[in-house]
């Protein structure tokens, strides 16, 4: 039998899906690109990819009623990770050419263009996470993959004791934005793992070790 956790990738439309299936394959998955609400709901994981414009991936999101899905896996407590524009619409809205649109809000904050001289931010680059961090254990100096002219540029959520702070992780394009967030379930890459060759397979290793495959 086999050990792999199971990781539904969110199938709702988005394009670049293929490359995430195989690098988390890669990374010791058990991946599998689906709609299915119920297996969504019951996988080790999930993962929710996301390119192009924030209004329209969160169209396409609540077309699917994937917002639905993605709040039950954390209300849940299960774990779910969105890359790149992904990680975007995790946080309260935003901001693109002057349309504000409203994101899944799990996080507060506002997405905004990057303040830097050419965009997009494409290419590679190093990052600097936060003591303690899971997903980046062992690549702390490692470089990783970017394509995008937006992020969040600020964390702004406040927790109280018991729950620990959330483990950040910046980069610098023009000034700072972050690079990736872990918060309880949720985790948040705004480079793209999949195409971050060695280090981003092992970044999905890491986030795969903290599932539960029982």
């Amino acid at each position: 039998m086999s050990s792999a956790p199971l990781v539904a990738v969110l199938d709702y439309g988005s394009g670049n899906v293929h490359s995430a299936v195989k690098a988390l394959e890669a990374a010791g998955a058990d991946a599998r690109l689906t709609a299915d609400r119920g297996l969504i709901q019951d996988a080790a994981g999930l993962v929710v990819p996301g390119v192009g414009a924030f209004q329209a991936v969160m169209a396409a999101l609540r077309a699917a009623r994937a917002d639905e899905l993605i709040d039950r896996r954390l209300a849940g407590g299960l774990p779910v990770l969105g890359i790149c524009v992904g990680m975007q619409v995790l946080f309260e809205r935003g901001v693109e050419r002057g349309v504000d649109t409203e994101g899944l809000g799990e996080w507060p904050g506002v997405v905004t263009e990057l303040d830097a001289p050419v965009l997009p931010h494409m290419g590679w680059n190093t990052v600097r996470p936060d003591a303690g961090s899971r997903l980046f254990a062992g690549i702390e100096d490692e470089r990783f993959y970017f394509v995008h002219s937006f992020a969040a540029q600020s964390w702004q959520l406040e927790v109280q004791d018991p729950f620990p702070p959330a483990t950040l992780t910046w980069c610098d394009y023009g000034t700072p934005f972050l690079a990736a967030v872990e918060n309880g379930p949720l985790s948040a890459t705004q480079f793209h793992p999949e195409k971050s060759g060695d280090a981003g397979i092992r970044l999905l290793a890491n986030w795969l070790g903290t599932l539960s495959v029982g």
